[in-house]
């Protein structure tokens, strides 16, 4: 037997037509053979290649005088044409979904580990911090404070838009100049200035590997911006901490620790001033893990304590910065979301197509998510064709970013169309995600 050549997508309109969707439901090989050369130009001794037969044996079965009944040939046909498994019984073929669809959370199990990998970021270059301290004596002021801050503020549009896998050396490379500068500087004002910036980008820092799905290591940066913040006394920016705690213990299936650190980041912000605006975000966080506790009456009572917050921030002077992301098409959104996970989809659709709607366009990551949310919703009310159209748009969105948890919404929502393997709209839909994802 020949070994096959290298295989070759078929056209998707072949794919979704009904004839070879029909030919492929009961096997019939005569056809999908025909069909394939008619439709795709690819003749019998190239299928014959393709599939590791002879093209005396193709031809037989195009005739009639043979038929395909072992089970490792028609999943050599399948492979070769790539043909999805589920059009012909089969189960998924390893090529149908890309390797970037089943990421896996590669979960770090020490902070002697996290050490390791924040080398890595470093570029292996053990002790470069320290030569590079002889001879850079740096003069902390106040332009290189402004400096410093606009360097975080240009993190966060860039995560925003692209994903933070790419920021992460960067972020942790600027958090560890911070932290030199602090050990040298004697000024009080300038320290604490350093103190609060060093608090920012470990946060970031936690951020970017919780965007990476490196749970543990976003854990231990997180748990430094919250020391940072009690040390400096910023009680706000500890509850924005705490929150963003509290949405990683969410992702990790917390959601008992998720609701507590929520109310915790609650209690810390709530004698605070202008406090309303992050009070807001912060039940809209709790909200996030009463929905996946199932409790209802506490989610919603969670969601109506966020309205009345948000109501509330417009008669307050400014928000902190961090928390201005947080305004009304987000908070639209977000009570989409938590009815989505306390299982209210008819309630939940409106809100995050509403949300998608509004939102802006560079927001490529957040429009994904919430792209797949929407996806979601219309999925579990039965509109199985308008959910895969819905995904196709997030697998757009989710090009242009790099962000693991992205990518992991697309394998989850895969996964939930399992039992619709062979309907057209879900073929067409993993196409999408190999041409998208591979």
């Amino acid at each position: 037997m020949p070994a096959p050549e290298r295989p070759c997508e078929l056209p998707t309109a072949l794919l979704h037509d009904p004839e070879m969707a029909h030919a492929c439901r009961i096997r019939d090989f005569a056809a999908i053979f025909y069909l394939v050369r008619r439709r795709a130009g690819i003749y019998p001794s190239r299928i014959a290649a393709l599939c590791g037969m002879t093209p005396s044996r193709v031809g037989e079965i195009m005739s009639g005088r043979r038929k395909l009944a072992h089970i490792d040939v028609i999943e050599r046909v399948a492979d070769g044409l790539r043909i999805p498994g589920a059009m012909l019984g089969l189960a998924h073929r390893p090529w149908e979904i890309p390797s970037r669809a089943m990421v896996t959370e590669p979960e770090l199990s020490s902070v002697a580990r996290t050490g390791q990998e924040e080398e890595a970021d470093r570029g292996g270059m053990k002790g470069l911090d320290d030569i590079l301290s002889l001879v850079n004596e740096d003069r902390v002021t106040r332009p290189m404070l402004t400096a410093i801050q606009s360097s975080i503020e240009d993190y966060w549009r860039r995560d925003d838009q692209h994903g933070g896998a790419a920021l992460r050396p960067a972020v942790v490379g600027q958090l560890r100049h911070v932290q030199r500068l602090i050990v040298s500087t004697t000024d009080g004002g300038l320290k604490r200035s350093l103190q609060s910036l060093a608090a920012e980008l470990a946060r970031l820092a936690g951020w970017a590997y919780f965007d990476a799905r490196r749970y543990s290591t976003a854990r231990s940066y997180f748990s430094q911006a919250l020391l940072l913040a009690k040390d400096i006394g910023d009680q706000q920016f500890t509850a924005n901490v705490l929150s963003c705690m509290s949405l990683l213990a969410t992702y990790e299936g917390g959601a008992g620790e998720a609701a507590a650190l929520a109310c915790a980041a609650q209690d810390t912000a709530r004698d605070t001033a202008p406090s309303a605006l992050v009070m807001s975000m912060l039940h809209m966080r709790e909200a996030f893990a009463l929905a996946s506790l199932r409790d209802a009456a506490a989610c919603y009572k969670a969601i109506d304590k966020a309205h009345q917050n948000f109501e509330r921030a417009a008669d307050e002077g400014p928000a902190p910065q961090w928390v201005r992301y947080f305004d009304e098409t987000k908070l639209v959104v977000d009570t989409g979301i938590a009815l989505a996970q306390l299982g209210e989809p008819h309630k939940a659709e409106p809100l995050i197509a509403e949300g998608l709607r509004r939102e802006n366009a560079t927001q490529q990551r957040g429009r994904a998510f919430h792209a797949f949310w929407l996806a979601t919703t219309q999925l579990q009310q039965g509109a199985l064709d308008q959910a895969c159209d819905t995904a196709g748009l997030a697998l757009e969105l989710a090009t242009s970013v790099e962000s693991p948890r992205v990518t992991g919404h697309v394998r989850e929502f895969h996964a939930r169309l399992h039992p619709y393997a062979r309907e057209t709209s879900v073929i067409a839909f993993e196409a999408k995600m190999r041409e998208a994802l591979s």
